[in-house]
């Protein structure tokens, strides 16, 4: 494993390589951190010459004065930069977690020709409804309280989120604008494309919300691949967390050949 750390923007981001193989990017997404994703970079490291790191006010890197899905692309774009310089053997593999998706799909459509393809876990969804209303703002406002009480368990660490709830909640409100015209972002892509979906993000608890966002979940994807019929599409059976509860399956489906253009997996 060899350890670098890159200076952009204010903030001090680490980076991580090791493996050998094809070369690939592994972007996390919001809440999570390079240390989080241990087990699916150890695996995918098997066959790739793997590069993980952390985005601003998360795990190793250092907090920053303002996060925006913008400043978190530039994150992004700083990594693939430095790994430009560096002078890999082949455009790297792209691969994007929950926000580290949209990033990844974002990054794709500014700089054609910089990655060899796109893998996206669980994000970049063109889902036609807003998740986050007025009816659930409460709820969701809650729930990012008690996770943001929960990260001061992990100050220090390299799994800790600095970010406070209001901007977690912020951010995932821009999200929502984000992915209401991502499909023009698609549009720009020329790489081949894998997604791989869970098909209960949002838990299977039966209540009305939660059915609400799974619905709108699917819906997305039904959209996208509708447009884009050479997407490829695995659902695992999870919720939101499929990278930390199935990182084997999910590291096997980034290993396998492509299938079929538009080919819908279980």
């Amino acid at each position: 494993m060899r350890h670098f750390t890159i200076h952009h923007d204010g903030v001090t981001i680490p980076v991580s390589r090791g493996g050998q193989g094809r070369p690939l990017v592994l972007c996390p997404g919001l809440n999570s951190t390079q240390a989080g994703l241990h087990e699916l970079a150890g695996l995918l490291r098997r066959d790739h010459d793997v590069v993980t790191f952390d985005l601003r006010g998360h795990g190793l890197a250092s907090a920053a004065g303002h996060y925006s899905f913008e400043a978190f692309l530039g994150d992004l774009a700083a990594v693939m930069t430095e790994l430009e310089r560096l002078h890999l053997d082949a455009p790297p593999v792209l691969v994007g977690y929950s926000l580290g998706a949209d990033l990844a799909v974002h990054h794709a459509s500014r700089h054609p020709g910089t990655v060899a393809e796109l893998v996206l876990i669980d994000g970049a969804n063109p889902v036609p409804e807003p998740f986050i209303t007025e009816a659930v703002l409460p709820q969701f406002r809650a729930m990012w309280e008690g996770l943001a009480a929960q990260q001061e368990a992990e100050r220090g660490t390299a799994r800790q989120v600095l970010l406070t709830a209001q901007e977690i909640l912020d951010l995932n409100l821009e999200i929502d604008v984000i992915r209401s015209g991502i499909l023009d972002r698609y549009r720009k892509i020329d790489r081949p494309i894998r997604m791989v979906m869970s098909t209960s993000m949002a838990g299977d608890s039966g209540e009305e919300h939660a059915q609400r966002f799974n619905r709108n979940w699917h819906a997305g994807v039904e959209r996208l691949v509708r447009e884009q019929p050479h997407i490829t599409t695995s659902w695992l059976d999870a919720d939101h967390q499929l990278v930390f509860t199935h990182a084997p399956e999910i590291a096997r489906i980034i290993r396998d050949a492509r299938g079929p253009a538009g080919r819908t997996a279980s």
